[in-house]
């Protein structure tokens, strides 16, 4: 059963670590004078926001009543997240950049490199938890977790299991920058170069194939 659950929230999980936008901020905070404090301080943020997602919606999930049959509600919410999914996969090709435009990149991100330790990991809890695509996806994982009503246990094993795929991509950074900081700058430089120039296509590939997924999902079950 734990490695049914597993293996249905790792599409989740991967969604969420591969995730452009945070990918590109981590790499500017570690780009920073403070970046030791400053990358740990958005990891730690990242980390928080998923977990607490996932620990109130399993909570919320585990709530109901189980049958050894998948829930019918829970098909319709995965129904629900894929269309939104294919819709903003949507909407991302078509607001692309066109070609030799560079791609716009938030107000704050910009300024991410002069914040203090507490801004810089709110802003990481903020993209992690409350970012519509993440918050979605995450929902949609730990429900998932929640509905198999699994022992303790096996239920935290899940939700680590979620976060630290999750985190991949914005903690592996910072423990790369820690260990040798010279050696990882280039690689994080083309990296931040490769999102911030193929953003829309990576958002765009992650969100149908997401999308596609719950329906497929929520259709078998419904």
């Amino acid at each position: 059963m734990l490695s049914d659950v597993i293996g249905g929230l790792l599409p989740s999980a991967l969604g969420v670590a591969l995730s452009p936008v945070p990918i590109i901020a981590i790499v500017l905070v570690l780009g920073a004078p403070r970046a030791r404090s400053q990358g740990a301080a958005f990891a730690l943020g990242w980390i928080l926001g998923l977990v607490v997602v996932s620990l109130l919606v399993v909570l919320v999930a585990g709530g109901s009543e189980h049958s050894d049959e998948p829930s019918a509600v829970l098909g319709w919410v995965e129904i629900t997240f894929g269309v939104m999914f294919l819709s903003l996969a949507a909407r991302q090709w078509r607001t692309r950049p066109g070609p030799g435009i560079e791609p716009a990149t938030p107000a704050w991100m910009d300024a991410i490199d002069t914040m203090g330790t507490a801004r810089t990991s709110a802003i990481g809890a903020a993209l992690s938890g409350l970012n519509p695509k993440n918050l979605a996806l995450t929902a949609a994982a730990a429900a998932t977790i929640g509905q198999a009503a699994l022992a303790g246990p096996a239920t935290g094993v899940a939700i680590g299991v979620f976060v630290v795929v999750g985190s991949l991509t914005v903690a592996g950074p910072v423990v790369v920058f820690l260990v040798a900081p010279r050696r990882s700058a280039g690689p994080l430089r083309s990296i931040k170069e490769f999102m911030s120039a193929h953003n829309a296509a990576i958002m765009m590939i992650v969100l149908l194939l997401l999308g596609a997924k719950l329906v497929g999902n929520g259709l078998a079950v419904v």
